[in-house]
């Protein structure tokens, strides 16, 4: 499995090197975008595989670096992150075969390299392989929200973006040198061997949260992200909100709760349930005050991230109280929601990609009756904000259901103040949640109930083809 993943790896990478000659033929954008999509394919399928199967031990790359060989790995955590990947590169990749005829040789050649530089982060088995793909990812998605450098709205969002990314490297650096420890071993499983204590494994937590929540845009570190989604073409903020944030919260997961030993004491994953609690409200609130589609999806994003940190926290908490079933609901809740997610929210960014075209708007007070224009569209954009909403019986009721359950057996940990804390946060998910539902039936009526509010929106086309496929 992972030969055929280091195959579609060097698939990639070759499509970004071809991308700069292919760029002035008509044909370069479909190669790109149609590799980009097989690749994507291969990723959702060998994920299944191994999560069926099992995955497999780490294997070194046959590239040599002073801290020894870059190792790469398939388990179960990175399989179920490679597969929301899969899904949501494939759906975006699809779209952009139905929409981007021709784009500068810098748009095409990031584009693979962003899907690369995830995969290789999710692959790592090391240190410094997952520095690589993290940097990758981070370098690429920038120049990608910077595609349309002409508007100074855009350029300001780039700037933004970068300082973030770096934010996030200047933390992750240090975190994995601690975990490493006085052996400096930058192998997973040597730090699995010898997790973090003390003083050592306060300043990893901090360091950690930081530098993975600035990618995911957890509160306070998410300015980044209102900016950057609605800069970027429509299937690159599909792209980045579905799978960019997720692979960071990987990142945390990975970090804490598998390399950081199972043994850290109860304020372990504090601080990711009261971040992500925080998130979520400030997150869902946004969502119901922005005119802008784009914009009002990406702070649905932060409310979502927050989620998925809280069910995280609250794995990490369980288990440092002995309590490892509640732990596997929480970290089950968590995944789920995280796959959840990334599905209902490539759906609904492709949804707004294709309103943008059809309808020459985003701007929420310039659209309106598009359900009789371009009713395709409207089906699957209500679809993907009930899913949202958390309406039964769709994926992120399931999910956030299962969460709720976590938080409200939360009274066994026999701590007060963990208690108290957590009912805290319980009530913040509760009102979050209700929030989701009023941004997104705010969304979807504001942009296809109702009478046109503009004259563009009155003569809406919709596509046809892989745009709809998507």
């Amino acid at each position: 499995m992972l030969t055929v993943l280091l195959l579609a790896l060097l698939g990639l990478l070759a499509l970004a090197l071809a991308a700069v000659p292919l760029a002035g033929r008509g044909f370069g954008a479909a190669m790109v975008h149609g590799g980009s999509l097989a690749a994507s394919v291969v990723f959702a399928a060998v994920a299944l595989a191994a999560l069926a199967m099992g995955g497999e031990a780490p294997r070194p790359l046959p590239l040599a670096t002073p801290a020894g060989p870059l190792l790469v790995a398939l388990d179960g955590l990175s399989a179920w992150f490679l597969l929301l990947l899969g899904l949501a590169g494939a759906c975006s990749a699809l779209f952009a075969l139905g929409h981007e005829r021709a784009a500068p040789a810098r748009v095409l050649a990031a584009y693979p390299l962003f899907l690369a530089g995830m995969a290789l982060t999710l692959l790592a088995a090391d240190g410094l392989t997952l520095l690589l793909g993290f940097e990758a990812m981070s370098l690429a998605s920038w120049a990608l929200v910077a595609a349309d450098h002409a508007k100074e709205e855009n350029r300001r969002a780039a700037r933004l973006y970068l300082v973030f990314a770096a934010l996030a490297a200047v933390c992750l650096v240090p975190a994995l040198g601690l975990l490493a420890g006085p052996g400096g071993d930058l192998a997973f499983a040597a730090m699995r061997e010898n997790p973090p204590e003390g003083w050592r494994a306060a300043l990893v937590l901090a360091l950690v949260v930081a530098g993975a929540g600035a990618k995911a845009g957890l509160v306070p570190l998410h300015a980044w992200l209102p900016l950057a989604h609605p800069a970027a073409p429509s299937h690159v903020s599909a792209l980045m909100s579905a799978a960019m944030t997720k692979v960071a919260l990987y990142v945390a997961a990975r970090l804490l709760l598998d390399l950081g030993g199972p043994a850290q004491p109860l304020w372990w994953g504090i601080p990711l349930v009261v971040l992500g609690a925080a998130s979520a409200v400030l997150g869902a609130l946004r969502a119901n005050v922005e005119e802008e589609g784009k914009t009002l999806l990406a702070c649905s994003t932060i409310e979502n991230v927050g989620l998925v940190a809280i069910g995280l926290g609250l794995a990490a908490c369980f288990r440092a109280a002995d309590l490892g079933a509640l732990a596997g609901l929480a970290a089950g809740a968590a995944l789920l929601h995280a796959l959840n997610h990334a599905v209902f929210k490539t759906l609904l960014f492709l949804g707004m990609g294709e309103v943008a075209h059809g309808a020459g708007s985003r701007s929420l007070d310039r659209l309106g009756g598009l359900i009789h224009a371009m009713p395709w569209t409207a089906g699957c954009m209500l679809v993907g904000a009930a899913a949202a909403a958390s309406l039964p019986p769709l994926s992120g009721f399931a999910s956030e259901w299962l969460l709720l359950q976590a938080l409200l057996a939360a009274w066994r940990v026999g701590d007060l103040a963990f208690q108290l804390l957590v009912v805290v946060a319980a009530a913040m998910a509760a009102l979050a949640a209700a929030l989701a539902a009023a941004a997104m039936v705010r969304l979807f009526g504001l942009v296809f109930l109702g009478r046109p509010r503009a004259p563009r929106a009155l003569g809406a086309e919709e596509h046809g083809g892989a745009a709809r496929l998507a």
